[in-house]
């Protein structure tokens, strides 16, 4: 198997919040990964497939699962979530990220979309346990969708500011990679799209601090 391989740009946005989009270099490999993912992770089922927002419980649009380093813990809406071990294609893919972008990460969360109907609402990622300094990166496999970026600003029935919002398509084999403080001042989101079809498979690699684990 060819070596995972990622290049791509910086793009910078207001409120020193930036971003990387990365492309894998072979299409083949990417369909090799999405094929070995798809054999290897076990998604969270029962309560650990529901989120809490304002008190309800709701069924997550998605499937998920959490992977990392042995005993880290991660809050998600409400949910605690045990880090499985890593799998080896995980193993492989964090390697990668890893020396693309010079970053650590030892955590990551994966989602998988059916279709275009499976979708993600507006949030920040900015739960307690994540290293405030670290990046997020997202490796994208499968469908092509589009990812949107929302200034904090520019929410709610009293925006104070005119910020227009940013979308990414966020194709078969690329990475995202999201800068401090990009959760801080921006809002990001993956709308459902009832033209898309097939299944993808995100991953979100990120840094927990060790006193999680408590």
């Amino acid at each position: 198997m060819d070596r995972f391989v990622i290049r791509g740009q910086k793009r910078s946005y207001n409120d020193g919040a930036a971003e990387d989009v990365l492309r894998a270099s072979k299409k083949e490999e990417a369909d090799h990964l999405f094929k070995k993912l798809e054999e290897e992770v076990v998604y969270l089922t029962g309560d650990e497939a529901k989120v809490q927002v304002f008190g309800k419980v709701y069924n997550v649009p998605r499937k998920q699962a959490t992977y990392g380093d042995e005993g880290l813990i991660y809050t998600y809406s409400g949910v605690k979530h045990l880090a499985r071990r890593w799998t080896p294609t995980l193993e492989y893919i964090l390697d990668a990220v890893s020396k693309t972008t010079g970053h650590t990460f030892n955590f990551v969360l994966v989602n998988r979309y059916k279709d275009g109907q499976d979708h993600m609402g507006e949030h920040r990622d900015d739960e307690r346990e994540l290293d405030p300094v670290s990046p997020i990166a997202s490796v994208s496999l499968g469908a092509a969708r589009d990812f949107i970026f929302r200034h904090r600003d520019t929410r709610g029935k009293y925006s104070s500011r005119n910020i227009e919002p940013v979308k990414l398509k966020l194709a078969h084999g690329s990475l995202l990679l999201m800068n401090t403080p990009t959760n801080t001042h921006w809002y990001h989101s993956l709308p459902a799209r009832k033209k898309v079809l097939m299944p993808r498979i995100n991953l979100t690699f990120r840094r927990i601090l060790m006193d999680s684990k408590k």
